[in-house]
């Protein structure tokens, strides 16, 4: 098992294959400060080899997802004294290192969105595996009403909802709750309430015991790629990752659990 870093702004809750992370700035709607992105990273860096951590679940204490970057970090820290548009940038690309990381990382992903997912809080609504948002959930990308860019997000915000909706969306900042957001792509499924959305994610939870977690992993990575490679390098590389599956005791053990018509072992688990 994994040992898992120390944490001040996040909450670790393991339960078998399933890691929960709580963004825990309650007092600060969850608000992405430096020292929450540095310890996300330093989760997910802990746990990516771990196949038997097979989910992970992100979600905020208080009832709130996350209210997007710290606005008064931004003015106590990056605007005082004399700006260093450098040191600004470095600061801000930190965060989108963070966002490829959860895109991509080979654990599947759950976000459980209630309260309000705002600007990067949104960005984070939208690397999600499977996404699950409350009905009365707010949603915004606000940063040009603050005078800024959704930089970080942009990119992540545009695949998953397209690019005609994404340049709505950011060029009007506007609002809208959860039933929206599921039309937009942004989450995949609707619940009624928080109960209703645990209840959900527990089904989700359900489906992915059944498949098998290097299996995930490696499907996970075959479709990203598909979209950095050439149509002929993406189905060479799927076919090895394919080859290496087939291969693995995972694979045979699927197989062979097919044909004896009974579960596979990480499904009985």
């Amino acid at each position: 098992m994994t040992t898992l870093p120390q944490t001040k702004c996040l909450v670790l809750e393991q339960q078998g294959s399933v890691l929960t992370i709580w963004f825990n700035r309650p007092e600060a709607k969850n608000a992405l400060s430096a020292e929450m992105v540095e310890e996300m990273e330093a989760v997910l860096d802990a746990v990516r080899e771990d196949r038997s951590l097979r989910t992970l679940i992100l979600r905020g204490k208080g009832g709130m997802f996350c209210a997007g970057g710290d606005i008064k970090g931004f003015k106590s820290g990056l605007q005082s004294g004399a700006p260093d548009e450098e040191e600004i940038a470095r600061g801000n690309r930190s965060f989108g290192n963070l966002m490829v990381k959860l895109n991509e990382q080979p654990q599947a992903t759950i976000m459980l969105v209630e309260g309000a997912a705002i600007g990067g809080g949104l960005g984070l609504a939208c690397v999600g595996d499977i996404t699950i948002v409350t009905r009365d959930a707010r949603f915004r990308l606000s940063e040009t009403s603050l005078g800024i860019p959704p930089a970080q997000i942009a990119p992540f915000v545009t695949e998953r909802v397209g690019l005609t909706q994404a340049r709505r969306l950011m060029m009007t900042g506007a609002r809208f709750k959860g039933s929206e957001a599921v039309d937009y792509g942004i989450g995949h499924i609707l619940a009624e309430d928080a109960n209703d959305m645990e209840a959900k994610c527990e089904g989700v939870l359900e489906q992915i015991r059944l498949c098998a977690p290097s299996a995930n992993a490696a499907t996970k990575q075959i479709v990203f790629e598909t979209t950095r490679r050439t149509r002929s390098d993406a189905l060479d590389f799927a076919s090895q990752g394919f080859a290496k599956c087939m291969l693995s005791d995972e694979g045979k053990e699927g197989v062979s659990a097919f044909v004896e018509k009974r579960k596979p072992s990480w499904a009985a688990e």
